[in-house]
Formats: C-alpha cells, sequence, structure tokens
C-alpha cells in the first residue's frame, strides 16, 4: 500500500513522463551541438590562425580504445598540411602565427611542414614562428629547421638557438648481455644491416660506421643548405655560425638566424598587426578589424576542404607503423603503432574494388618488421596494378626494409629529401638465456620429437644443421628482396644487389640511385595520383581513406564495456606510457620471452 498523502501513478504515465523527460534531453543535446557546429563553422572574416607545434604529429591515429583514448583529438599531419594550403586560399585568413618546438618527428616529417609553410607564404600571407627556446642546454636542430621556413622567427630574451649540427647515437648492448649471461645469435645480409649489431657489438664496425656517417653528411647538408636559402645566409656563413653554437639570443640576432627577441604576447602583437597590415592592402581590406586568433584545429573542422565530393576518387591507404602479420593495432608497451598485413591488403583491395577509386596513395612510415606481412602487401600492390589502379607510394620520416619491401612495386615513389629510404637486406637470430637463468639459479629440461623442435628455444643454442637452416633462409628472403626491387624499379639486379646489402639512405641520395622517383610529400604524391589516373594537374577529386575512419560517434557506441572502462583504461594507458621506455629495452633484448625474428626491420639510429 502507497504511504498516506501519496498517490501511486500508473505505470502507463511513469512510462509516458519519461518518454518525455528523455526527448527533452535529446531535444536540447541536438540543439547544443547544431548551435556549436553553427558558430564554429563561421570562420572569422579577419583570421590569423594560430597552430602550436609541440605535440608530435600522427600520420594515422591508430585503431583500439588505448590509441583512441591517447590519440583521438590531435590533428594528423596530412590535416595540418592541408588546412594551411587551405588557408592559404581563403581570404577570410590574413596570417599564421606558430610556436615551434616539435618534438618527437623526423626530419622528414618537418620538410612536410617546411613545404606547406611555403605554399601559404606564397599567398603574399604573413607567418610568423616563435619559441620560448630553441633548445635549452639541449639540440634544437629540427625545431629551427622547421622555425626557419617562416617569414620571422622570434626567440624571448632568455632564449638560446640551439642549431649545433647533426649528430647519430646508435646504442650497443653487447656488454650488458655479457654481464647477464645472454648470448645474441644473429646473422644478416649484408654488412649494411646493422640491426642487430646493437645486440652482437660494443661499438661500429667499419661497415655500420661508414654508413651511419655518409647518413649524417647528407642529413646536415641537407637541413643546412634549406636553412641558409630560406633565411639568406651564405652557406659558409651558416656552417661558421653552426660550429660556433648553440647562441644565445643576442649571439643568434646578430648571425640572422632569428629576427628579433621577444615575449609572447610581443610576438603575438605583431602578427596581428602584420596581419592586419596584410589584409587592409589585400581581399580584406574591406573588413577592418583587428584579426581574430583561430586555431588551425579549429579552423580545420569548418574551412573550406580542399577535396570534392563524389566524381574521380583517389583512394589513401596507409602503410604506418612497424609491419606485421594480422590486423594493425597499437602496441602500448613499445609506444608504437603495428602496421598489420592483413589490413593494409584488405584497405587495398577495398580500393581496388572500388569503381570510383582511379588512383591509389600509399603513405608509407615504417622500419618494417615482418617479411611475410610485407609479402602480402606487396602483392596486393601488384595486383592493384593489374586491375588497373595505379599506385604512387608517398614516403614519410621511413620506409626501411619491410616499409620499403612493401611499395616498392608501386608505379611511382615520392619521398622526403630525409626520408631513410631502402635498407635492402634481411636479419634475424635469437638470443639464449642459458646463463642469465644459471645466475638465477633457474634450470630446464624438455622432451622433443622431431630434430629441430627446440630451434627457436631461448635456452638453448643453434647446432651447426638448425644455423646452416637459418642461412639458407636468410638467402633466400635477401634474393627475394632484391629481385622484386629490381623489377619494381626496372633496374638491373646487379644494380640493387650493389646500392642493398642492408644500408639506409636518405631519401636525396635514394632518388639519386633509383630507389625513389621524386622527392616531396603529400602533394607531390597527389599530383603524380592525378596524372597516372589520366586527370588535370588541377583536378577536383574526391580524397578517401581505407578503410573508412570511424567517426567520433561510431567509437562512442561501439562497444558499451570499452567505454564503461574509459577512466580505467586512461590511467593504465597512462601508466603504460611512462613504463615505454623500459618494457622496449627489456622487450628488445628477448627478455619478455622469445620474440620472432624481424626479418625486415632497418637499423634506424637516434638522429639529433
Amino acid at each position: 500500500m502507497p504511504r498516506r498523502g501519496y498517490v501511486m501513478a500508473k505505470p502507463w504515465k511513469v512510462v509516458l513522463t519519461l518518454g518525455a523527460v528523455a526527448m527533452l534531453l535529446m531535444v536540447v543535446a541536438v540543439a547544443a551541438l547544431l548551435a556549436a557546429a553553427w558558430s564554429g563553422a563561421r570562420v572569422p572574416r579577419h583570421t590569423l590562425l594560430e597552430v602550436d607545434f609541440a605535440a608530435p604529429l600522427l600520420e594515422q591515429v591508430p585503431d583500439g580504445p588505448l590509441a583512441t583514448l591517447l590519440f583521438d583529438k590531435r590533428m594528423r599531419l596530412r590535416e595540418v598540411v592541408e588546412a594551411l594550403h587551405a588557408a592559404a586560399a581563403d581570404p577570410k585568413v590574413v596570417g599564421l602565427v606558430a610556436r615551434v618546438a616539435p618534438q618527437g618527428v623526423g626530419l622528414a616529417t618537418i620538410e612536410e611542414l617546411r613545404e606547406a609553410v611555403a605554399a601559404f607564404r606564397r599567398s603574399g600571407k604573413p607567418a610568423v614562428a616563435w619559441a620560448d627556446t630553441f633548445g635549452e642546454v639541449t639540440p634544437a636542430n629540427a625545431a629551427y629547421y622547421l622555425a626557419s621556413a617562416f617569414d620571422e622567427v622570434y626567440i624571448q630574451p632568455s632564449g638560446d638557438v640551439g642549431l649545433t649540427g647533426i649528430t647519430v647515437t646508435s646504442l650497443f648492448l653487447r656488454g650488458s648481455l655479457d654481464k647477464l649471461g645472454i648470448t645474441p645469435q644473429f646473422a644478416q645480409r649484408y654488412q649494411y644491416k646493422n640491426a642487430p649489431n646493437t645486440f652482437t657489438e660494443k661499438e661500429y664496425t667499419p661497415a655500420h660506421r661508414e654508413a651511419e656517417d655518409a647518413l649524417a653528411g647528407t642529413l646536415y647538408e641537407q637541413m643546412l643548405g634549406e636553412i641558409a636559402r630560406a633565411r639568406r645566409i651564405p652557406l659558409a656563413q651558416l656552417r661558421a655560425i653552426v660550429d660556433r653554437g648553440p647562441l644565445l639570443g643576442p649571439e643568434a640576432l646578430r648571425a640572422h638566424l632569428v629576427d628579433g627577441l621577444l615575449y609572447r604576447d610581443e610576438v603575438y602583437a605583431r602578427a596581428r598587426r602584420r596581419a592586419g597590415e596584410r589584409g587592409r592592402r589585400g581581399a580584406g581590406a574591406t573588413l577592418g578589424g583587428e584579426p581574430r586568433l583561430l586555431f588551425l584545429r579549429q579552423y580545420w573542422e569548418h574551412a573550406d576542404h580542399l577535396w570534392a565530393r563524389g566524381g574521380p576518387t583517389i583512394a589513401l591507404v596507409y602503410g604506418v607503423g612497424d609491419v606485421t602479420r594480422g590486423k594493425s593495432d597499437y602496441d602500448p608497451l613499445g609506444g608504437s603503432v603495428i602496421l598489420g598485413g592483413d589490413s593494409v591488403a584488405a584497405a587495398l583491395r577495398a580500393a581496388v574494388a572500388d569503381d570510383d577509386v582511379k588512383a591509389i596513395v600509399l603513405r608509407v612510415d615504417s622500419p618494417g618488421g615482418s617479411y611475410v606481412a610485407s609479402d602480402t602487401i606487396w602483392w596486393e600492390v601488384v595486383r592493384a596494378r593489374q586491375k588497373g589502379k595505379p599506385v604512387i607510394a608517398s614516403f614519410g620520416d621511413l620506409a626501411a626494409s619491410g616499409g620499403y619491401f612493401l611499395a616498392m612495386a608501386a608505379d611511382r615513389i615520392v619521398a622526403q629529401p630525409s626520408t631513410l629510404t631502402g635498407s635492402i637486406g634481411v636479419f634475424g637470430g635469437k638470443f639464449v638465456t642459458t646463463g642469465l637463468w644459471e645466475k638465477l639459479g633457474v634450470s630446464f629440461d624438455s622432451v622433443q620429437r622431431g630434430a629441430h623442435a627446440d630451434m627457436w628455444s631461448g635456452v638453448q643454442p643453434f647446432d651447426a644443421d638448425e644455423w646452416s637452416q637459418f642461412n639458407g633462409w636468410l638467402d633466400r628472403v635477401y634474393t627475394d628482396f632484391t629481385t622484386k626491387a629490381a623489377a619494381g624499379r626496372h633496374l638491373p639486379l646487379a644494380k640493387v644487389q650493389e646500392i642493398a646489402r642492408g644500408r639506409v639512405w636518405a631519401g636525396v641520395d635514394a632518388r639519386r640511385l633509383g630507389l625513389v622517383d621524386a622527392l616531396g610529400g603529400y602533394d607531390e604524391a597527389l599530383r603524380l595520383a592525378r596524372e597516372a589516373a589520366h586527370l588535370a594537374p588541377n583536378a577536383k577529386v574526391e580524397l578517401r581513406e581505407y578503410p573508412r575512419p570511424r567517426s567520433a560517434f561510431e567509437r562512442l557506441f561501439s562497444g558499451g564495456r570499452e567505454n564503461s572502462e574509459e577512466e580505467g583504461a586512461q590511467a593504465l594507458a597512462q601508466a603504460l606510457m611512462a613504463l615505454q621506455p623500459a618494457l622496449r629495452l627489456l622487450r628488445d633484448a628477448g627478455a619478455l620471452g622469445p620474440q620472432p625474428p624481424q626479418a625486415l626491420r632497418a637499423p634506424l639510429p637516434s638522429v639529433r
């Protein structure tokens, strides 16, 4: 019985009331979203774009709940490039001001951004770069390299310019492994395939030193040449400036590396003044008023994009991360993106099956990995061409070893001058950890059926027969790699074998050797895609990603369990990111269990 003074509502009335409330809340939510979209859709008619290059730029947002939580709100490299191109042609945009402090990006990414900034500047609009400092007792070559592409460069009075040159540093763990009682058993094809040297050597071998010295020299000359042109400093004078570096702020000002020593508010005031002057002279002459700041991400969400809807389509397929068999994913232990052979192959097949697609751009940023997975993708590139769909490969920071393998059958290959390219070679092996376990008092025993059942055991070395078989496998992979490279690049096999041997080349050298066809980034790749599809150079096309990126709504409602544990997943992601350096080192040393051989992985040193 209901308590006195209360009247029990009829069930149907309760249902109607709840339904009405739910409908009202839905209407309010939709109205709020529409209002936000309407207000954001109006790019101010006198806009000064603001961008912060402090966070690393992604090529692709990897799939998976952890990656979504960590990276969903970050702009991708292609989006930044396209936003700057769109802004160059947008009369509402009158200038650009950027904080330049990039972290965790390669020189090829810097070159892609420099090209986009150059395109913006060609519109006649001012582009101002600033940083509190370019390195505080640290090198800042990449940051200054990017900043030099702007009209004006500023640091605050306490800042420095850490333009000190290029150093290539390689890690060697053999001494530590010896102390731990771990014996590396590796072999490679050939002398420049230096990845296993991390575990088998204590210093550079002659071939390793030769390759790294040549790479450092090429990257250094490329960077200095571009900075000298941008800052209008004679190259010999710039070399002397770098050799004196790092420079204090006043020294950098006298050397014409920066245009002034200003704090952030002073830089913004100058950028507003310059943008306002440009607006009064140009298309914005009738607009008047102070330029309004707008973040590049907000602009990109509401600006007129460069690509048409419908009509001729160019497919964009990403090949980003460590190449593995299976599905693409995100590795929280190593903090790396996983390029799944099955996922990329399926994306290529989908693009080929779409009648609207006239050409495919395969964007590669990968140090390599699995030989079989790389071959799976290589075959789909071959099949795409057989079915009349041209494939243009566009390289980011890395297209090395397996990353080069999967793209070498493309019609044309485009790389940045500093893209680490090639490393046509193979290595593999295992760690024998018996000595480590003996130190810990741990022993193993086993029974087996089959002469080689324990071949990949980490507690027993290869025997003579197993070592011979393993080296035969390396020979087979190397022969297959070089033969397919020769066919794909239309080069004599002897020439490929001469420039292969596991050596990593900078993009500018790779072009000279015939491993790539042109230097540039997304713009050049899309130009070549139009050309291969027999479209006009300025034809309006739709750029369509395969597989289709999931919207925020789809990610939000794709699985209840994932969303109900979002806070826990966020905490776990942060904890894993903090542990990544140690976990990566343990994984690479084999301490986290047996690891499959990385047949086509490039030796990639730290370049600073």
